[in-house]
C-alpha cells in the first residue's frame, strides 16, 4: 500500500544554497520510498511563512499551502540544522504554526493529524542531537502525530571541527544504519494507522 510522505526542510539558507538538512531529509525520502512511500521536499525559508500560531496569518502568508501538504502526506519529516545546540528557528516557527491543529478535528472529532507519523532528521557541527529531537519529537505528539520507534537519525560532526554533513563524501554507516530503521518503522506503522486509526474520543 503506497502512503504519502513530506520533508520539511527548516535549514536557514534559501534555495539553491546547499543545505545538509536537505541531504539528510531527502535520505531519509529515498528509504521511504523504497517502502512504498511518495513524496517532496520542502525547503521552508523558500516560501513566505509568518510567525504565529494559525492556520492561516493572512497578508500574503504561503503557510496555507504547505498545511496542505501536510494534511495531504501521512509521514511527516522534520529536517532541521542544530545552531548554538538548538533547532534551528525554522523548524520552530513550523512548531509554532502546528500548534493550531490543536483546535482543528476532523469529521469523527479527532485532531486532525491524528493517524500521521512523525520522523526528525538532525544535522549540525556541535554536540545537540538528542536535545534537538526530543524537543520536536514531543511538540509533534502534543499536535496528535505518533511516534514510532527510533523515530529520529542525525548526524553530528567532530567538536570544534567545520565539516558540514552536506560535505561528506558518502554517508556514515552509523547515520545511513539509523536512517534506514527510522524509515522503516515510520513506513510500517504508517500502515497500521491507515488500516486501523485512532477512535473517535
Amino acid at each position: 500500500m503506497t502512503f504519502r510522505a513530506l520533508v520539511l526542510n527548516c535549514t536557514l539558507k534559501s534555495s539553491p544554497a546547499p543545505s545538509s538538512a536537505d541531504k539528510l531529509g531527502r535520505e531519509v525520502l529515498a528509504v521511504l520510498e523504497e517502502h512504498g512511500g511518495s513524496g517532496e521536499v520542502v525547503r521552508v525559508v523558500d516560501h513566505r511563512v509568518r510567525f504565529g500560531v494559525s492556520t492561516d496569518e493572512g497578508d500574503g502568508d504561503e503557510w496555507p499551502a504547505i498545511r496542505q501538504k501536510i494534511l495531504a502526506c501521512d509521514v511527516l519529516v522534520l529536517a532541521t540544522p542544530i545552531w548554538l545546540g538548538q533547532p534551528s528557528s525554522v523548524v520552530k516557527m513550523v512548531l509554532e504554526r502546528l500548534d493550531a491543529e490543536l483546535a482543528e478535528t476532523d469529521d469523527a472529532g479527532r485532531p486532525v493529524l491524528f493517524d500521521k507519523v512523525a520522523l526528525v532528521a538532525v544535522v549540525g557541527n556541535e554536540d545537540g542531537a538528542h536535545h534537538t529531537t526530543a524537543e520536536l519529537l514531543q511538540g509533534l505528539s502534543d499536535v496528535g502525530m505518533t511516534i514510532p520507534a527510533q523515530a529520529a537519525t542525525y548526524w553530528v560532526g567532530e567538536a570544534m571541527h567545520g565539516t558540514d554533513y552536506n560535505d561528506l563524501e558518502e554517508t556514515p554507516e552509523g547515520t545511513a544504519s539509523t536512517t534506514r530503521t527510522a524509515a522503516a518503522n515510520a513506513a510500517h506503522l504508517s500502515g497500521l494507522l491507515r488500516g486501523s486509526g485512532y477512535p473517535a474520543g
